[in-house]
């Protein structure tokens, strides 16, 4: 889930690290009384859950309070790709010496945290790594261990910074790294990250973003911030095709049917368990395929919620045939997804054969399931046959085997 600007800003500030004194409201009046306190030229930010707030006029400059209540009035009323501003944060325009980027993210493949540093902030991290790679510092962190100012020191040092600069930087990127790991964020930036002409440094941007699944243990944290527990806070709202999902998952008790994500392809998918549906779906896509959606379903879900998924899939504009595969599963049976998705089929009207490019799920009662399968004329694969091979002969019954890639 993604934090808004303000509330990234209160995280950093609560773990330790200098923040400006900055003010957030939904109030225009209440805006020209944070700029008021402050006392000085002041900015004023759209808290939005989506990029390009300074090209869409959602960052402006006030000279004076009444001009910051006027900016506050007009962004308050301003879309910005299509997400209403939650409101407006009031900061303290700021006399900046030099601009840094700190980041803590994981690192998929190595399977840990990795500490980001640069010198050149102020722009997206992934320009300066493309255009300016010496200028990028790179340190991963152990999961287990606790984080030392020795790590973030050697990141920081990679960029060449030397000097007082080096020390008052250090405490800074580990306190941010630590902040990373006990809040279960998967990202945790600050940038710009500022030194100003008095040789202080400052966070003037932070952004957040913590494990959905982790929520339960970091619930006083959300309370504070006034984070509801209805609030997805995902990168965009989701689609009524995702809500849809969403009600089958909620339909029956048994079972899951979720995390359904649509996109624009023809080879609908019901998919599962765990990491073997990421597996499927990067399968079908380096086959040349063209997902038209991800989900995952497992835990032994009923015929019905199983049927649920299949229908929706079914109905997507776009899709052509739909893929049912897992991996070997011991909790799920095989026969209840089967009748499940020929369930689907027939009631709405489509031969089980035709719509199912493919069925590989081995394991529970798989030669029960595969009886099912054979009565209606369906493909099936044992667990003879890769996830992979099952991916290549999918999308082969869609774009024809000439134009699967190997």
């Amino acid at each position: 889930m993604r934090f808004f600007e303000y509330e990234a800003r209160e995280i950093v500030k609560r773990a330790g690290i200098p923040v400006t004194d900055f003010g957030f409201t939904t109030d225009a009046a209440q805006a020209r009384a944070i700029a008021e306190r402050i006392g000085g030229p002041t900015v004023i930010k759209s808290q939005v859950l989506t990029g390009g707030r300074m090209k869409a006029g959602g960052v402006k400059f006030a000279d004076t309070p009444e001009e910051a209540a006027r900016h506050a009035a007009d962004i308050l009323e301003l879309e910005i790709n299509g997400h209403m501003p939650r409101g407006v944060l009031v900061d303290p325009k700021a006399n900046v010496k030099q601009e840094y980027y700190a980041g803590v993210v994981w690192d998929g493949t190595a399977k840990k945290p990795v500490i980001l540093f640069s010198d050149m902030g102020g722009i997206d991290i992934e320009q300066v790594a493309e255009e300016h790679p010496d200028h990028v510092g790179r340190v991963h962190l152990s999961n287990l261990m606790p984080i030392s100012d020795h790590k973030a020191k050697e990141c920081i040092a990679q960029t060449g910074v030397t000097g007082k600069a080096l020390q008052r930087l250090t405490p800074i990127v580990r306190r941010l790294a630590q902040l990373f790991v006990d809040n279960d964020m998967v990202l945790a930036e600050i940038n710009p990250l500022c030194e100003m002409h008095d040789g202080t440094f400052v966070a003037l941007d932070a952004h957040m973003d913590m494990e959905s699944e982790a929520r339960g243990r970091h619930k006083q944290l959300l309370k504070d911030l006034g984070v509801g527990d209805d609030e997805t806070r995902l990168a965009r709202e989701p689609t009524p095709f995702e809500l849809a999902g969403e009600e089958v998952d909620g339909s029956d008790h048994r079972g899951v049917a979720g995390n359904v994500t649509e996109f624009d392809g023809n080879i609908g998918l019901v998919i599962g368990a765990g990491g073997g549906s990421l597996t499927l779906f990067d399968a079908v896509r380096a086959h040349g395929g063209e997902p038209a959606n991800y989900c995952e379903i497992g835990g032994n879900p009923s015929v019905q919620k199983t049927c649920g998924l299949a229908k929706l899939v079914l109905t997507k504009p776009g899709v052509d045939k739909i893929a049912v595969m897992m991996s070997i599963v011991s909790n799920t049976r095989v026969d209840i997804v089967a009748r499940g998705v020929i369930k689907a089929c027939l009631e709405l009207g489509f031969d089980p054969a035709e719509k199912i490019a493919i069925f590989r799920i081995p394991g529970a009662w798989e030669e029960e399931g595969f009886k099912i399968l054979a009565k209606y004329g369906i493909e099936y694969a044992d667990r003879s046959v890769s996830m992979h091979e099952a991916a290549r002969r999918a999308v082969a019954k869609i774009a024809g085997p000439d134009a699967v890639a190997v």
